[in-house]
């Protein structure tokens, strides 16, 4: 309005009555066409926002230079993979036109990440690709992997109100004693609703299923926890989980100890819900083994945030990226595969053994 009545109000001078009347016309014309509008951009205001996600393990993100406290010796120049400056951009534009594939195109609103070596690593994606158009914030802590691989969470700044986080430590004792990645917690403003983010990299099977099923249990158990403790604090929280759990949703880790349901119906508002078991009837996978599709990355969202219509997870839009630039032919088990950057020291130019997830909150405002 200031702009439409600026210029007629120098005109409140002249003595004319037929100009002043014809003053008085044009800021009533003007307030007239204002309230017309008005149901129309109200209209507008209620269209519901819809926040993109997506988690990537990126596999062996790594920069080329040796940390004395990690095992990362082989991600450098002079390892047995001859990782150098050159590969490492090679690397870094293909995980953006992951993150970019598996969002639509979009850059997404919040992205989670897994196998990912440090804060430079990441400054360095956001810098030397596009993603830095998306004006992203960083969570970021060092774990004490002993290669060094940490989690990390990136949010547009202008979509999500970062509130807090913080990072919660997975290990185990006695006879059990590892040490593997935090669990990164976020807690974050979709407009004027908030979500708690964990993004995870469980323990591997590397040794293994039956030596290091033990350690997935431990950490379901920890995060398990950690999530009663914040429904204590706050009843009605909303959560929704991220990562590479190592496990398939069937494992004791996910179905019973973390309590995530394959079964919507049941899993009640307060309980947790994968969102993988849309996949599985398909036979999708996101990791592939000997020629067998695994679903080792998902999405678990409390029930709350899959019941309600303010705030809702979008089913038909929780998918596996399966882009063309992300696979490559199985020539010995036939079919589609991942393709990684390296296969054993073999440098092959691909990305990832993982697939991308994606999914998408709907705020009706």
């Amino acid at each position: 309005m200031r702009d439409l009545i600026s210029v007629p109000l120098s005109a409140w001078s002249e003595k004319n009555e037929k100009g002043m009347s014809l003053i008085l016309r044009t800021i009533l014309s003007a307030l007239f066409f204002l309230i017309l509008c008005q149901p129309e951009l109200s209209a507008q205001d209620k269209e519901p926002a819809r926040y993109r996600i997506v988690f990537y393990n990126t596999e062996n993100l790594f920069d080329p230079f040796d940390d004395p406290a990690t095992n990362d010796q082989e991600f450098t120049p002079s390892g047995k993979n001859h990782w150098t400056i050159g590969k490492l951009n090679e690397k870094v534009m293909m995980v953006y036109r992951a993150i970019i594939s598996a969002s639509a195109g979009h850059y997404p609103d919040i992205i989670g990440l897994a196998e990912i070596e440090n804060l430079w690593i990441i400054e360095y994606l956001l810098r030397k690709t596009p993603l830095k158009e998306g004006n992203y914030g960083i969570i970021h802590k060092e774990s004490p992997d002993p290669r060094g691989i940490d989690v990390a969470l990136l949010y547009r700044k202008e979509t999500i109100i970062p509130l807090d986080f913080d990072f919660i430590p997975v290990h185990g004792k006695g006879k059990k004693t590892f040490n593997s990645r935090d669990i990164l917690h976020f807690k974050g403003g979709l407009g004027n609703e908030t979500v708690n983010f964990l993004v995870n990299h469980w323990p591997s099977r590397s040794g293994g299923y039956t030596e290091t099923e033990g350690k997935r249990n431990i950490a379901a158990g920890i995060e398990r926890r950690a999530i009663d403790s914040i429904m204590t604090q706050t009843p009605h929280s909303k959560f929704l989980l991220m990562g590479d759990f190592n496990a398939t949703p069937e494992e004791t880790c996910l179905s019973r100890i973390l309590g995530a349901s394959m079964n919507i119906e049941n899993s009640g508002s307060s309980g947790l819900i994968n969102l993988s078991q849309f996949w599985t009837d398909k036979g999708l996978g996101t990791i592939r083994s000997k020629g067998h599709w695994e679903i080792f990355d998902q999405f678990i969202c409390s029930g709350n945030l899959f019941e309600t219509n303010n705030l809702r997870v979008e089913p038909s839009e929780t998918k596996i990226c399966t882009a063309d630039i992300l696979m490559e032919d199985d020539r010995r088990y036939l079919g589609k595969k991942p393709f990684r950057a390296f296969l054993g020291p073999v440098y092959h130019g691909g990305v990832s053994d993982h697939l991308p997830i994606s999914t998408v909150i709907v705020h009706k405002k």
